[in-house]
């Protein structure tokens, strides 16, 4: 039997998890983030130690410096890019509805079924300016808030990513300590199967994270080029842009799609068709060819899971999520995979 003071013992204490929750759930994301590219980074960081005299503190700094001017400056000059171009797109936008030609291209006439409504609908709003002017502000809007949303996201991630970058300070400079309890604390929960899950856990996160962040800087330096080449606008934000949504597979395309579009439509048709031609055969390509060299056979993920991953830990976790999710989803699906496989060789002895 239980007594009054084991109860109240029992309370206190589920009261004491429950409130630490609640305090630590708004930081979770970025701790867990700053977990991950600790996992990932620490040969390198074990190599500056070394080199530091095993300084702790001096190792931390060093390393924390790094990450600055590795995520956090990128970010941060994505965040402002995109809070000045927003506006800038609007007005494009704008002043592309508003000169119209009068009459549609044949191209929009000759399309199936709904070429001749959209002639139509072409001619009938260009020809009337109360028309425009109703479409324009009827588009306008949703767009400008899509474009807003997209910059409070971004803004959101810098400020994760900053928070992330600070714990991780603390993750390099007590990592002996730490690493000490995680290995005790799987060890009391699953013996010498929890220390062979984190063991595996560790692996995975190197490998998925070498995966994406070898893919996406690969994408966004071939894209750099193409884009500077091609004379496309702000060629630097382009190549952030694909290498923050060279996770998704249709994100790329979209960068450079989008930049072919606006080349065309300034009247550099060569210049877009080039620009499409390359992104659709080097940029895209690197993620077939680069990918499967970087990231090991285990740590794959299917093209499902992969979105889903993003998807979700964008919705869970904001802008980090597009790291994060999949990052999760494939240790999971790792530790799943190698206990069943545990299990089937158990039932077959």
């Amino acid at each position: 039997m239980i007594n009054t003071h084991q109860m109240a013992r029992i309370a206190l204490v589920a009261l004491l998890i429950v409130g630490c929750v609640f305090v630590l759930y708004p930081f979770m994301p970025a701790v867990l983030f700053s977990a991950v590219i600790c996992v990932f980074t620490w040969p390198l960081y074990h190599q500056i130690w070394l080199r530091l005299d095993r300084r702790d503190i001096l190792a931390a700094t060093t390393m924390t410096l790094l990450l600055l001017f590795a995520l956090i400056l990128p970010m941060a000059y994505l965040a402002v890019s995109l809070a000045d171009s927003a506006t800038v797109m609007m007005d494009e936008v704008q002043l592309a509805l508003q000169s119209l030609q009068p009459s549609a291209p044949d191209w929009v006439k000759q399309l199936p079924l709904i070429g001749g409504k959209l002639a139509d609908f072409w001619q009938r709003t260009v020809v009337s300016h109360d028309e425009l002017v109703r479409l324009i502000n009827q588009y306008a809007e949703p767009i400008r808030a899509i474009l807003l949303n997209a910059v409070q996201l971004v803004m959101i991630g810098f400020l994760q990513l900053l928070l992330a970058v600070f714990v991780a300070f603390f993750f390099y400079r007590d990592s002996a300590r730490l690493s000490k309890t995680v290995v005790t604390v799987f060890h009391r929960l699953g013996g010498s199967l929890g220390e062979e899950m984190l063991q595996l856990s560790c692996i995975t996160v190197k490998a998925v994270m070498l995966g994406i962040f070898g893919t996406a800087l690969a994408q966004a330096v071939v894209a750099l080029f193409g884009f500077w080449l091609a004379g496309a606008p702000l060629p630097l934000l382009l190549a952030l842009a694909t290498f923050f949504l060279s996770v998704v597979p249709v994100g790329p395309p979209l960068v450079w799609g989008g930049a072919s579009l606006w080349l065309f439509n300034h009247g550099e048709h060569g210049w877009a068709i080039f620009l499409a031609l390359y992104g659709l055969m080097v940029i895209s390509s690197v993620d077939n060819i680069i990918k499967p060299i970087l990231i090991s056979h285990s740590a794959r993920l299917p093209l499902l899971l992969v979105v889903l991953g993003v998807l979700g830990g964008i919705l869970a976790f904001g802008f980090i999520g597009i790291f994060l999710g999949p990052t999760l989803l494939a240790v999971g699906l790792t530790l799943v995979s190698h206990w069943v496989a545990l299990q089937n060789k158990r039932e077959q002895v």
